[in-house]
């Protein structure tokens, strides 16, 4: 990621935007960040603050963040941002120890964060456009789970798409639910046609390390526990066919109960799977570093039969690092037998990017 710096007023009208930068015309046509082709390829994005103080951009996983430059004694500060081809990143403006969505961009991911997309990034119907002050519909069912296995409570919502159907397991289900309108976008799909009903369950996790890093505790207590509890809960579904669905460490544990609980989980959607993770990885200085495919890998090639399992594996094409980890796991998986997609998200490891693979993957999972 390379900034630029404007050496004229008319670097901003490049941007289609009129008038002395800091001027009422100029500050009146500013919205979202607006994006140029660059010199071979790519794209130069401006980002725009108004204030009176330094303010900084972190981007979400993709590059080092970016300090916006003050134009001449206005209270205008920019940036111009050299991205790659196919990019949706997640965004913050940073002063101090404050932390803000920015104020242009209609296009939120809660409070603090905003998205921005190259020109040539894929859509992503059936996501609505909300800005970070939103409120993001919330399901009116929800279940009080006080996990034996686990330890502690915690508050699982559940939402009934198209009327009920599939049980569809979101893990971080606290950040489909306040930061990416999942309820929403279920509902939108389901009325399309891409999918048929289901049921969503929003699992929060309180220790995502603790649960999901390949250990047998989280999916003997939704197993045991969680699942009863949604059959019992009122709301139509139906637990006998279940995806579950995870990103990150997510897609790690979504795919470790495909191998260790295969009566249980025969159905995946794994977005950015760690798949790098061993249990030393973490105490490393670089815990991407390690071996290719992590303990995952190690399992496959141990020898397993998963002819019984349909798994969609998604990654941002950005994801340098992750690809080999990743790349070889859908390999392994394949070998052994399992219903496999493979595809690449416009994005680095980003849930900005991962929402339209979230709802094509569980529609392709549930076609069988």
């Amino acid at each position: 990621m390379r900034v630029a710096a404007a050496d004229s007023q008319d670097a901003f009208a490049g941007f289609g935007l009129p008038g002395a930068p800091g001027g009422a015309a100029f500050w009146a046509a500013v919205g979202a960040p607006s994006s140029v082709p660059a010199e071979g390829g790519g794209w130069v994005t401006l980002f725009l603050w108004r204030g009176s103080s330094p303010v900084t951009i972190e981007f979400e996983s993709w590059s080092e963040p970016a300090a916006l430059r003050r134009w001449k004694d206005t209270d205008c500060w920019y940036a111009e941002v050299r991205m790659p081809e196919r990019l949706r990143v997640t965004y913050r403006f940073v002063a101090g120890d404050v932390s803000r969505a920015d104020p242009f961009n209609p296009a939120g991911a809660g409070g603090e964060r905003s998205i921005v997309a190259t020109p040539d990034a894929p859509e992503q119907p059936h996501w609505p456009v909300l800005g970070a002050d939103a409120v993001l519909p919330l399901p009116r069912a929800r279940i009080r789970w006080a996990s034996e296995r686990l330890g502690g409570r915690r508050t699982v919502r559940v939402h009934p798409a198209g009327g009920g159907g599939p049980v569809v397991l979101l893990l971080d289900g606290d950040d489909w639910l306040h930061l990416h309108p999942a309820v929403t976008a279920f509902d939108s799909a389901v009325a399309a046609g891409e999918m048929p009903p289901v049921t969503l369950v929003f699992l929060p996790a309180k220790d995502r390390v603790a649960e999901f890093t390949c250990r047998p505790e989280l999916w003997e207590a939704v197993r045991d526990e969680l699942l009863p509890l949604v059959a019992e809960s009122g709301v139509p579904a139906d637990p006998e066919r279940l995806v579950v669905a995870g990103q990150s460490l997510g897609g790690l544990s979504a795919m470790y109960a495909a191998l260790e609980f295969p009566e249980l989980v025969s159905r995946v959607a794994c977005q950015s799977g760690s798949f790098w993770w061993t249990p030393d990885a973490l105490r490393s200085a670089d815990p991407l570093g390690g071996s290719v495919g992590g303990v995952i890998a190690e399992r496959l090639r141990d020898g397993v039969d998963l002819s019984g399992l349909r798994v969609a594996f998604d990654v941002g094409e950005h994801e340098e690092r992750m690809l080999p980890h990743c790349e070889v796991t859908e390999g392994l998986v394949e070998r052994a037998g399992a219903t496999v997609r493979v595809s690449r998200s416009a994005s680095g490891h980003d849930r900005a990017g991962w929402r339209h693979a979230l709802l094509r993957d569980v529609g392709w999972a549930l076609r069988a």
